[in-house]
């Protein structure tokens, strides 16, 4: 798998790049990469996001994208992480399951000890990274087109929460979003996470959902 950095990249233009690395992947063209980096203030919205739970009003751009997952922010102190990977040659395996065990474990990594939950039967999705007061910092959101994956995470680590206030955030009215920076007064870079999900990540790639 190849690691790309980038810094600030406007979502639309991101999303037309994933588009091409998607389409480069399923014609062999181009490895596993793991995209690293951050967006301007935006909200996006899977296609089964009901309207009631987007922003009345506001300044932040709204989008609508093609991957799982409801009402989500991007923005500045948060690190997006695009994941480009053949299925096909992988072998089947559980992707959003292996992720949120892969930032639990970069995380813990840098002393912050998180949890992922299991979605009740009916109930509403608990996909991501949870601190163990339920309080949520990691939202994960994919796309598989002809077995190559798109999209990825977001992991809050200086994030203005107050954003979340103006919407429904993954369809969970009553859950608290919370970033690293409200946990710890010491708070890792931005480079120390991105190298820490990097480490947790190449060892176990080969063994998707293990």
């Amino acid at each position: 798998m190849k690691r790309i950095d980038l810094g600030e990249v406007p979502y639309l233009d991101a999303i037309e790049d994933m588009r091409t690395w998607v389409e480069q992947r399923q014609n062999g063209l181009i490895e596993d990469r793991l995209v690293l980096l951050t967006h301007p203030p935006v909200i996006t919205y899977g296609a089964r996001t009901p309207p009631a739970e987007l922003p009345k009003h506001g300044d932040i751009p709204v989008i609508p994208v093609d991957r799982g997952g409801q009402a989500t922010y991007h923005g500045p102190g948060q690190l997006i992480g695009y994941l480009i990977i053949d299925l096909n040659r992988r072998g089947p395996g559980d992707i959003v399951r292996w992720l949120e065990n892969v930032l639990i474990a970069a995380l813990d990594s840098l002393g912050f000890t998180m949890i992922r939950r299991d979605t009740p039967p009916g109930g509403q999705s608990l996909v991501g990274v949870w601190t163990p007061d339920h309080r949520k910092i990691g939202s994960i959101g994919m796309r598989i087109r002809r077995g190559v994956t798109s999209h990825g995470f977001a992991l809050n680590i200086t994030s203005d929460l107050t954003v979340y206030d103006s919407f429904t955030a993954c369809g969970l009215p009553d859950v608290p979003m919370t970033s690293l920076a409200e946990l710890t007064d010491d708070v890792p870079s931005e480079e120390q996470v991105r190298n820490a999900v990097w480490k947790h990540l190449t060892p176990t790639d080969a063994c998707l959902g293990g």
